[in-house]
Protein backbone atom coordinates (compact mmCIF):
# COMPACT_ATOMS: atom_id res chain seq x y z
CA UNK A 1 0.00 0.00 0.00
CA UNK A 2 1.62 3.36 -0.73
CA UNK A 3 2.16 5.55 2.11
CA UNK A 4 -0.10 9.14 2.50
CA UNK A 5 2.54 12.39 1.79
CA UNK A 6 2.56 12.03 5.72
CA UNK A 7 3.86 9.00 6.26
CA UNK A 8 6.40 9.06 3.55
CA UNK A 9 10.07 8.57 4.93
CA UNK A 10 9.35 8.26 8.46
CA UNK A 11 10.25 6.61 11.20
CA UNK A 12 8.69 5.98 14.53
CA UNK A 13 10.89 6.00 17.64
CA UNK A 14 9.19 4.18 20.67
CA UNK A 15 9.14 4.10 24.17
CA UNK A 16 6.79 1.82 25.77
CA UNK A 17 7.91 0.88 29.26
CA UNK A 18 5.48 -1.11 31.09
CA UNK A 19 2.68 -0.75 28.64
CA UNK A 20 3.59 -2.90 25.64
CA UNK A 21 2.66 -0.25 23.00
CA UNK A 22 5.41 -1.15 20.18
CA UNK A 23 3.55 -3.95 18.94
CA UNK A 24 0.15 -2.53 18.29
CA UNK A 25 2.56 1.00 17.06
CA UNK A 26 4.30 -1.93 14.54
CA UNK A 27 0.70 -3.26 13.71
CA UNK A 28 -1.05 -0.02 12.84
CA UNK A 29 1.65 1.20 10.44
CA UNK A 30 2.22 -2.22 8.73
CA UNK A 31 0.15 -1.09 5.70
CA UNK A 32 2.92 1.84 5.36
CA UNK A 33 6.37 1.72 4.16
CA UNK A 34 7.21 2.88 7.86
CA UNK A 35 10.10 2.32 10.35
CA UNK A 36 9.06 1.80 13.60
CA UNK A 37 11.68 1.40 15.91
CA UNK A 38 11.51 0.15 20.08
CA UNK A 39 14.18 2.61 21.55
CA UNK A 40 13.50 1.93 25.27
CA UNK A 41 17.07 2.50 26.69
CA UNK A 42 18.48 4.12 24.26
CA UNK A 43 20.28 7.79 25.01
CA UNK A 44 19.21 8.47 21.56
CA UNK A 45 19.98 12.05 19.38
CA UNK A 46 17.42 11.27 16.94
CA UNK A 47 20.66 11.47 13.99
CA UNK A 48 18.40 11.50 10.54
CA UNK A 49 18.45 13.18 7.38
CA UNK A 50 16.67 16.38 6.47
CA UNK A 51 14.07 14.27 4.29
CA UNK A 52 13.47 11.96 6.84
CA UNK A 53 11.09 12.86 9.26
CA UNK A 54 10.56 10.89 12.76
CA UNK A 55 8.14 10.84 15.60
CA UNK A 56 8.52 9.09 18.85
CA UNK A 57 5.51 7.69 20.41
CA UNK A 58 6.34 7.58 23.97
CA UNK A 59 4.19 6.01 26.79
CA UNK A 60 3.84 7.67 30.66
CA UNK A 61 4.58 4.22 32.13
CA UNK A 62 8.03 5.03 30.36
CA UNK A 63 8.90 7.36 33.08
CA UNK A 64 10.61 6.66 36.34
CA UNK A 65 9.59 8.75 39.79
CA UNK A 66 11.30 11.15 38.97
CA UNK A 67 9.65 11.88 35.75
CA UNK A 68 10.93 10.77 31.84
CA UNK A 69 14.40 10.36 31.60
CA UNK A 70 15.13 12.00 28.14
CA UNK A 71 15.56 15.44 27.51
CA UNK A 72 14.46 17.77 25.14
CA UNK A 73 18.04 18.23 23.76
CA UNK A 74 18.42 14.18 23.81
CA UNK A 75 15.25 14.24 21.18
CA UNK A 76 16.38 16.94 19.49
CA UNK A 77 12.93 18.67 18.48
CA UNK A 78 11.06 15.29 17.79
CA UNK A 79 7.77 15.73 17.97
CA UNK A 80 6.14 13.32 20.64
CA UNK A 81 3.06 11.83 21.08
CA UNK A 82 2.30 10.53 24.44
CA UNK A 83 0.30 7.25 25.19
CA UNK A 84 -1.60 8.01 28.63
CA UNK A 85 -1.36 5.31 31.32
CA UNK A 86 -4.30 2.44 32.14
CA UNK A 87 -4.26 3.86 35.79
CA UNK A 88 -3.60 7.68 34.92
CA UNK A 89 -2.18 8.01 38.64
CA UNK A 90 0.74 10.09 37.51
CA UNK A 91 0.80 14.02 38.66
CA UNK A 92 0.88 15.35 35.78
CA UNK A 93 2.94 18.09 36.68
CA UNK A 94 6.01 15.20 36.53
CA UNK A 95 5.65 15.47 32.95
CA UNK A 96 7.21 16.94 30.60
CA UNK A 97 6.84 20.57 29.16
CA UNK A 98 5.64 19.20 25.86
CA UNK A 99 2.45 17.34 27.12
CA UNK A 100 -0.20 18.56 24.46
CA UNK A 101 -0.03 15.40 22.02
CA UNK A 102 -1.86 12.85 24.16
CA UNK A 103 -3.26 9.62 23.18
CA UNK A 104 -5.48 7.02 25.28
CA UNK A 105 -3.91 3.77 26.76
CA UNK A 106 -6.52 2.14 24.45
CA UNK A 107 -5.79 3.97 21.06
CA UNK A 108 -7.14 2.86 17.92
CA UNK A 109 -5.45 2.58 14.76
CA UNK A 110 -7.02 5.87 13.67
CA UNK A 111 -6.09 7.96 16.24
CA UNK A 112 -2.56 6.81 16.09
CA UNK A 113 -2.21 7.69 12.62
CA UNK A 114 -4.09 10.81 12.49
CA UNK A 115 -2.07 12.18 15.15
CA UNK A 116 1.24 11.00 13.85
CA UNK A 117 0.20 12.68 10.36
CA UNK A 118 -0.68 15.79 11.98
CA UNK A 119 2.71 16.12 13.96
CA UNK A 120 4.59 15.36 10.93
CA UNK A 121 3.19 17.44 8.36
CA UNK A 122 3.60 20.57 11.26
CA UNK A 123 7.50 19.04 11.35
CA UNK A 124 8.00 19.28 7.72
CA UNK A 125 6.57 22.93 7.68
CA UNK A 126 8.94 23.78 10.02
CA UNK A 127 12.00 22.05 7.92
CA UNK A 128 10.91 23.85 4.95
CA UNK A 129 11.05 27.54 6.61
CA UNK A 130 14.75 26.96 7.65
CA UNK A 131 17.54 28.18 6.14
CA UNK A 132 18.71 26.04 3.54
CA UNK A 133 22.35 24.43 3.75
CA UNK A 134 23.77 26.69 0.90
CA UNK A 135 22.93 30.00 2.69
CA UNK A 136 25.96 30.36 4.99
CA UNK A 137 27.80 33.50 5.17
CA UNK A 138 31.36 33.94 3.88
CA UNK A 139 32.54 37.50 3.75
CA UNK A 140 36.01 36.07 5.44
CA UNK A 141 39.06 35.08 3.22
CA UNK A 142 38.77 32.20 5.25
CA UNK A 143 35.04 30.92 4.56
CA UNK A 144 35.75 32.22 1.07
CA UNK A 145 39.01 29.52 0.93
CA UNK A 146 36.64 26.93 2.27
CA UNK A 147 34.16 27.29 -0.07
CA UNK A 148 36.00 27.17 -2.88
CA UNK A 149 37.38 23.78 -1.87
CA UNK A 150 34.07 22.20 -0.99
CA UNK A 151 33.06 23.44 -4.98
CA UNK A 152 35.68 21.72 -6.48
CA UNK A 153 35.45 17.98 -4.13
CA UNK A 154 31.84 18.58 -4.13
CA UNK A 155 30.98 16.15 -7.17
CA UNK A 156 33.42 13.41 -6.50
CA UNK A 157 32.99 9.99 -4.96
CA UNK A 158 35.87 9.71 -2.37
CA UNK A 159 35.56 10.32 1.17
CA UNK A 160 35.75 13.76 2.82
CA UNK A 161 37.39 14.58 6.11
CA UNK A 162 36.41 17.56 7.77
CA UNK A 163 38.44 18.88 10.80
CA UNK A 164 37.73 21.73 12.79
CA UNK A 165 36.40 23.23 16.45
CA UNK A 166 33.42 21.92 18.30
CA UNK A 167 30.35 24.48 16.70
CA UNK A 168 31.78 25.52 13.69
CA UNK A 169 29.23 24.08 11.75
CA UNK A 170 30.74 20.85 9.97
CA UNK A 171 27.41 19.21 9.30
CA UNK A 172 26.82 22.67 7.41
CA UNK A 173 29.89 22.18 5.14
CA UNK A 174 29.08 18.32 4.99
CA UNK A 175 25.26 19.19 3.52
CA UNK A 176 27.02 21.06 1.07
CA UNK A 177 29.08 18.72 -0.17
CA UNK A 178 26.36 16.23 -0.10
CA UNK A 179 24.11 18.93 -2.57
CA UNK A 180 26.81 19.41 -5.13
CA UNK A 181 27.40 15.45 -5.75
CA UNK A 182 25.44 14.93 -9.24
CA UNK A 183 24.22 11.35 -8.17
CA UNK A 184 24.53 11.21 -4.66
CA UNK A 185 22.99 14.28 -4.19
CA UNK A 186 19.86 12.78 -5.12
CA UNK A 187 19.86 10.43 -2.32
CA UNK A 188 19.33 10.76 1.62
CA UNK A 189 21.82 13.07 3.74
CA UNK A 190 22.01 10.71 7.15
CA UNK A 191 23.47 12.52 9.95
CA UNK A 192 24.97 10.59 12.90
CA UNK A 193 26.79 11.21 15.89
CA UNK A 194 29.18 8.86 16.56
CA UNK A 195 29.54 9.92 19.95
CA UNK A 196 25.83 9.51 20.88
CA UNK A 197 25.79 5.70 19.75
CA UNK A 198 24.70 3.89 23.21
CA UNK A 199 27.00 0.73 23.95
CA UNK A 200 25.07 -2.40 22.45
CA UNK A 201 23.36 -0.86 19.65
CA UNK A 202 25.76 -0.25 17.71
CA UNK A 203 25.24 -3.13 14.93
CA UNK A 204 21.61 -2.62 15.08
CA UNK A 205 21.89 1.19 14.43
CA UNK A 206 24.53 1.12 12.04
CA UNK A 207 24.15 -2.54 10.13
CA UNK A 208 20.26 -2.56 10.85
CA UNK A 209 18.30 -6.13 11.98
CA UNK A 210 15.49 -8.73 10.51
CA UNK A 211 12.41 -8.88 12.06
CA UNK A 212 12.29 -11.04 15.21
CA UNK A 213 15.90 -11.15 15.48
CA UNK A 214 15.82 -10.08 19.60
CA UNK A 215 13.23 -9.35 21.91
CA UNK A 216 11.49 -6.28 20.83
CA UNK A 217 12.48 -6.45 17.06
CA UNK A 218 8.88 -6.37 15.78
CA UNK A 219 9.62 -5.37 12.14
CA UNK A 220 13.17 -5.25 10.22
CA UNK A 221 14.68 -2.24 10.17
CA UNK A 222 17.30 -1.02 7.73
CA UNK A 223 20.55 0.67 9.43
CA UNK A 224 22.47 3.82 8.63
CA UNK A 225 24.62 1.97 6.15
CA UNK A 226 21.45 1.04 3.92
CA UNK A 227 19.72 4.51 4.71
CA UNK A 228 22.87 6.16 3.02
CA UNK A 229 22.32 3.97 -0.21
CA UNK A 230 22.08 6.23 -3.09
CA UNK A 231 23.43 9.33 -0.87
CA UNK A 232 25.62 10.42 1.68
CA UNK A 233 26.43 9.32 4.93
CA UNK A 234 27.83 12.22 7.55
CA UNK A 235 29.62 10.49 10.27
CA UNK A 236 30.29 13.48 13.37
CA UNK A 237 32.89 13.43 15.88
CA UNK A 238 34.11 10.01 14.39
CA UNK A 239 36.99 10.27 16.97
CA UNK A 240 34.76 9.25 19.24
CA UNK A 241 34.11 6.25 17.68
CA UNK A 242 35.43 3.06 19.71
CA UNK A 243 38.48 0.96 18.16
CA UNK A 244 36.11 -2.03 17.98
CA UNK A 245 33.37 -0.32 15.74
CA UNK A 246 36.18 1.16 13.82
CA UNK A 247 37.12 -1.78 12.58
CA UNK A 248 33.36 -2.71 11.32
CA UNK A 249 33.12 0.60 9.97
CA UNK A 250 36.48 -0.13 7.82
CA UNK A 251 34.88 -3.48 6.53
CA UNK A 252 31.88 -1.98 5.10
CA UNK A 253 34.00 0.50 3.60
CA UNK A 254 35.80 -2.10 1.95
CA UNK A 255 33.04 -4.32 0.69
CA UNK A 256 30.07 -2.39 0.01
CA UNK A 257 27.75 -4.94 1.30
CA UNK A 258 26.13 -4.82 5.37
CA UNK A 259 24.06 -8.14 7.06
CA UNK A 260 21.39 -7.40 8.73
CA UNK A 261 21.19 -8.93 12.48
CA UNK A 262 19.35 -12.15 12.25
CA UNK A 263 20.09 -12.60 8.88
CA UNK A 264 22.29 -14.10 6.56
CA UNK A 265 21.92 -12.29 3.41
CA UNK A 266 24.23 -9.48 2.46
CA UNK A 267 22.85 -6.18 1.12
CA UNK A 268 24.87 -3.87 -1.01
CA UNK A 269 25.29 -0.64 -0.15
CA UNK A 270 26.83 2.54 -1.97
CA UNK A 271 27.00 5.66 -0.39
CA UNK A 272 29.45 8.56 -0.18
CA UNK A 273 30.98 9.35 3.54
CA UNK A 274 31.44 12.44 4.93
CA UNK A 275 33.37 12.30 8.38
CA UNK A 276 34.29 15.06 10.81
CA UNK A 277 36.02 15.80 14.24
CA UNK A 278 36.95 18.23 16.53
CA UNK A 279 40.12 15.94 17.78
CA UNK A 280 43.28 15.78 15.68
CA UNK A 281 43.39 11.97 14.19
CA UNK A 282 46.38 11.90 12.85
CA UNK A 283 47.54 12.38 16.57
CA UNK A 284 45.07 9.54 17.65
CA UNK A 285 46.49 7.29 15.02
CA UNK A 286 50.10 7.50 16.65
CA UNK A 287 48.67 6.99 20.63
CA UNK A 288 47.17 4.35 18.78
CA UNK A 289 43.61 5.07 20.09
CA UNK A 290 42.46 5.33 16.12
CA UNK A 291 43.20 3.09 13.81
CA UNK A 292 45.76 4.31 10.80
CA UNK A 293 43.91 1.71 7.82
CA UNK A 294 40.19 3.77 8.54
CA UNK A 295 41.78 6.99 8.54
CA UNK A 296 43.43 6.66 5.40
CA UNK A 297 39.93 5.74 4.49
CA UNK A 298 38.24 8.35 5.23
CA UNK A 299 40.93 11.31 4.48
CA UNK A 300 41.41 11.70 1.30
CA UNK A 301 40.04 15.03 1.09
CA UNK A 302 40.74 16.69 3.90
CA UNK A 303 39.08 19.96 4.51
CA UNK A 304 39.25 22.55 7.74
CA UNK A 305 36.25 24.48 8.89
CA UNK A 306 37.36 27.47 10.47
CA UNK A 307 36.63 28.86 13.64
CA UNK A 308 34.70 32.09 14.39
CA UNK A 309 37.90 33.74 15.38
CA UNK A 310 39.65 32.91 12.59
CA UNK A 311 36.55 33.74 10.45
CA UNK A 312 36.83 37.58 12.09
CA UNK A 313 34.45 40.22 13.27
CA UNK A 314 32.93 40.68 10.15
CA UNK A 315 31.32 37.17 9.66
CA UNK A 316 30.18 37.25 13.50
CA UNK A 317 28.31 40.22 13.23
CA UNK A 318 26.95 39.33 9.40
CA UNK A 319 25.59 36.04 11.11
CA UNK A 320 24.29 37.51 14.21
CA UNK A 321 22.34 39.39 12.26
CA UNK A 322 21.08 36.22 10.36
CA UNK A 323 20.32 34.83 13.62
CA UNK A 324 18.25 38.22 14.47
CA UNK A 325 16.65 38.13 11.23
CA UNK A 326 15.22 34.09 11.58
CA UNK A 327 14.12 35.10 15.60
CA UNK A 328 12.71 38.60 15.03
CA UNK A 329 11.00 37.47 11.67
CA UNK A 330 7.99 40.28 10.71
CA UNK A 331 8.90 41.92 13.62
CA UNK A 332 12.74 43.23 12.62
CA UNK A 333 11.29 46.03 10.80
CA UNK A 334 9.63 47.83 13.34
CA UNK A 335 12.95 47.68 15.55
CA UNK A 336 14.94 49.46 13.22
CA UNK A 337 18.76 49.50 12.28
CA UNK A 338 20.70 47.50 14.80
CA UNK A 339 22.53 50.38 17.05
CA UNK A 340 26.35 50.04 16.57
CA UNK A 341 27.14 49.84 20.57
CA UNK A 342 25.44 45.75 19.79
CA UNK A 343 26.70 45.05 16.73
CA UNK A 344 30.13 46.41 18.14
CA UNK A 345 30.17 44.55 21.38
CA UNK A 346 29.41 41.09 19.07
CA UNK A 347 32.40 41.98 17.18
CA UNK A 348 34.53 42.35 19.95
CA UNK A 349 33.34 38.83 21.74
CA UNK A 350 35.13 35.72 22.11
CA UNK A 351 33.33 33.19 20.83
CA UNK A 352 34.33 29.82 21.99
CA UNK A 353 31.71 27.50 21.93
CA UNK A 354 31.75 29.23 17.83
CA UNK A 355 28.77 29.44 15.42
CA UNK A 356 26.37 27.54 18.29
CA UNK A 357 27.40 30.23 21.04
CA UNK A 358 26.57 32.95 19.04
CA UNK A 359 23.26 31.71 18.29
CA UNK A 360 22.94 31.26 21.80
CA UNK A 361 23.54 35.08 22.32
CA UNK A 362 21.35 36.12 19.17
CA UNK A 363 18.16 33.70 19.90
CA UNK A 364 18.60 35.83 23.56
CA UNK A 365 18.65 39.17 22.05
CA UNK A 366 16.57 38.58 19.56
CA UNK A 367 13.66 37.64 22.30
CA UNK A 368 14.62 40.40 24.66
CA UNK A 369 13.99 42.79 21.71
CA UNK A 370 10.96 41.32 20.77
CA UNK A 371 9.33 41.70 24.52
CA UNK A 372 10.32 44.85 25.02
CA UNK A 373 9.91 46.60 21.31
CA UNK A 374 13.59 47.64 21.45
CA UNK A 375 16.95 47.46 21.62
CA UNK A 376 16.80 47.87 25.52
CA UNK A 377 20.57 48.45 26.23
CA UNK A 378 20.14 47.67 30.04
CA UNK A 379 18.94 44.10 29.30
CA UNK A 380 21.02 43.18 25.91
CA UNK A 381 24.35 43.99 27.60
CA UNK A 382 23.27 41.67 30.46
CA UNK A 383 23.09 38.44 27.86
CA UNK A 384 25.93 39.54 26.56
CA UNK A 385 28.03 40.07 29.24
CA UNK A 386 27.07 36.22 29.89
CA UNK A 387 28.71 35.29 26.72
CA UNK A 388 31.61 37.72 26.95
CA UNK A 389 34.63 35.80 28.54
CA UNK A 390 38.08 37.07 29.68
CA UNK A 391 40.53 36.68 26.42
CA UNK A 392 43.91 37.09 28.54
CA UNK A 393 46.44 34.39 28.26
CA UNK A 394 46.73 31.58 30.47
CA UNK A 395 49.89 31.82 32.66
CA UNK A 396 53.05 30.18 31.63
CA UNK A 397 53.03 27.55 34.24
CA UNK A 398 49.68 26.44 33.36
CA UNK A 399 50.69 26.30 29.85
CA UNK A 400 53.77 24.38 30.78
CA UNK A 401 51.55 21.94 32.76
CA UNK A 402 48.59 21.52 30.20
CA UNK A 403 51.57 20.90 27.51
CA UNK A 404 53.55 17.87 29.63
CA UNK A 405 49.79 16.44 30.04
CA UNK A 406 48.92 16.46 26.78
CA UNK A 407 46.05 19.10 27.63
CA UNK A 408 45.12 21.80 25.52
CA UNK A 409 45.48 24.22 28.14
CA UNK A 410 43.75 27.38 26.29
CA UNK A 411 40.10 24.92 25.51
CA UNK A 412 40.64 24.23 29.71
CA UNK A 413 40.81 27.94 30.82
CA UNK A 414 37.85 29.00 28.77
CA UNK A 415 36.17 26.18 30.87
CA UNK A 416 37.11 27.61 33.61
CA UNK A 417 36.22 31.07 32.97
CA UNK A 418 32.68 29.78 31.84
CA UNK A 419 32.50 28.07 34.93
CA UNK A 420 32.91 30.88 37.12
CA UNK A 421 31.26 33.36 35.09
CA UNK A 422 28.05 31.14 35.86
CA UNK A 423 29.10 30.57 39.52
CA UNK A 424 30.12 26.99 38.62
CA UNK A 425 26.08 26.45 37.30
CA UNK A 426 27.55 23.23 34.72
CA UNK A 427 23.81 23.63 32.83
CA UNK A 428 24.69 27.97 32.33
CA UNK A 429 28.62 26.96 31.41
CA UNK A 430 27.89 24.44 28.78
CA UNK A 431 25.40 26.84 27.22
CA UNK A 432 27.45 29.56 27.46
CA UNK A 433 30.36 27.60 25.71
CA UNK A 434 27.57 26.24 23.39
CA UNK A 435 28.32 22.50 24.38
CA UNK A 436 26.00 19.99 25.92
CA UNK A 437 26.27 19.31 29.74
CA UNK A 438 27.19 15.91 29.38
CA UNK A 439 30.00 17.71 27.18
CA UNK A 440 31.25 19.93 29.67
CA UNK A 441 31.30 17.10 32.47
CA UNK A 442 33.25 14.90 30.15
CA UNK A 443 36.05 17.90 29.58
CA UNK A 444 36.07 18.32 33.41
CA UNK A 445 36.86 15.34 34.20
CA UNK A 446 39.43 15.36 31.65
CA UNK A 447 41.28 18.48 32.63
CA UNK A 448 40.12 17.58 36.17
CA UNK A 449 38.28 20.37 37.11
CA UNK A 450 36.78 20.18 40.20
CA UNK A 451 33.75 22.29 41.22
CA UNK A 452 35.11 25.33 42.71
CA UNK A 453 38.72 24.63 42.65
CA UNK A 454 39.88 25.28 39.32
CA UNK A 455 43.33 25.67 39.81
CA UNK A 456 45.38 22.97 37.58
CA UNK A 457 46.28 20.20 39.99
CA UNK A 458 49.99 19.72 40.52
CA UNK A 459 52.07 17.65 38.33
CA UNK A 460 53.03 14.09 39.46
Amino acid sequence: MRSPDSFEQLDIYVWEGKADIVERVARCMSSFDVEVVRADGMALGMERDAGRAAVAVISVSAMDSSGFSLTTESLQGTPVVWVASASRERDSASYPPDYRHVLPYDFTCAELRTMIAKLVRQLRTRVAELPGPDELVAHSEAMKALLSEVQTFADCDHAVLLRGDTGVGKERVAQLLHRGHQAYGKGAFIAVNCGAIPDGLFESLFFGHAKGSFTGAVASHRGYFEQATGGTLFLDEIGDLPRYQQVKLLRVLEDRAVVRLGSASPVRVDFRLVAASNRNLREMVAAGDFRADLFYRLAVIELYVPNLQERGETDKVALFRSILSEVLGDAAPALGELPHWLTDAVAATAFPGNVRQLRNLGERIGVIARQTGGWDRAHIERALALARIRTDGPAPQAEAIGDRRGWNSSERNRIIEALEINDWRRQDAAQHLGISRKVLWEKMRKYQILDGEPSIPEDG
